[in-house]
C-alpha cells in the first residue's frame, strides 16, 4: 500500500480481518456497520486515510504488533 499499490493493500487486509478478528467483531469493536467496513476494502472501496490508520491501529492492539515503515535508498 505504501509503495502505491493500493489494490493489494486492501486486498492483504481484507484477508487479514477476516482470518482474524472478522468485521463483525472489528465493526462492534469501532461502532460502525460490518458491512461498511467490508465494502472499504473490496475492490471498489475507497478508504479515507483516518479510517484506515485507525482499523490498523486498533489491529495492532488486538493482535499486540507494531507495523514500523522504514525509509531505504534505492540501490
Amino acid at each position: 500500500m505504501l509503495a502505491g499499490d493500493v489494490d493489494t493493500g486492501k486486498s492483504v487486509l481484507r484477508k487479514y480481518i477476516n482470518g482474524t478478528v472478522g468485521f463483525v467483531k472489528l465493526g462492534e469493536d469501532l461502532g460502525r456497520s460490518p458491512k461498511t467496513l467490508m465494502r472499504m476494502f473490496s475492490p471498489s472501496g475507497n478508504p479515507q486515510a483516518k479510517n484506515l490508520f485507525e482499523i490498523v491501529a486498533h489491529l495492532q492492539k488486538l493482535e499486540g504488533t507494531v507495523l514500523e515503515v522504514v525509509a531505504r535508498t534505492a540501490a
